[in-house]
């Protein structure tokens, strides 16, 4: 069944504009790219994290569902160390807030923020994500 995350994917109408906000945001470049026949940016990729999840950025015109008025969907939340650090990090980039910080008990924070092309990001601080990495490291 279901073994773990393998490419998130957002989608952009500028992907030049997107490729310089998410390396920003990142401090890295796309390690993969892939030209429109025109030789525009048609998609790219970057891997990031302890487990090197890959989070694709594709031209909007790809998209497969019809554009929505607002940001909607489901919510992928990557962990960060500092929830309130990282969304002032994003709202100084340009994101608007989408959800402001919770306090979800037992460790847990959330937030999310829609990036500059209409993407909703979330960022958590999850204790479960450094036990399993914690784990990970020591076999």
């Amino acid at each position: 069944m279901l073994r773990g995350l393998t490419t998130i994917s957002f989608w952009a109408a500028d992907l030049a504009a997107a490729k310089q906000w998410y390396t920003e945001l990142l401090g890295i470049g796309p390690y993969f790219e892939r030209p429109n026949p025109d030789g525009s940016l048609a998609y790219m990729e970057f891997r990031l994290g302890d487990y090197q999840h890959e989070l694709g950025v594709i031209d909007s015109r790809y998209s497969p569902h019809a554009s929505a008025t607002a940001p909607a969907g489901a919510i992928v939340y990557w962990h960060v160390d500092d929830v309130p650090a990282t969304l002032a990090k994003l709202l100084s980039m340009g994101a608007k807030e989408h959800q402001a910080p919770i306090d979800r008990g037992a460790g847990f924070i959330t937030a999310s923020v829609v990036d500059p092309f209409g993407n909703v990001l979330g960022i958590m601080y999850n204790p479960h994500y450094l036990e399993v990495l914690g784990l990970t490291k020591k076999a």
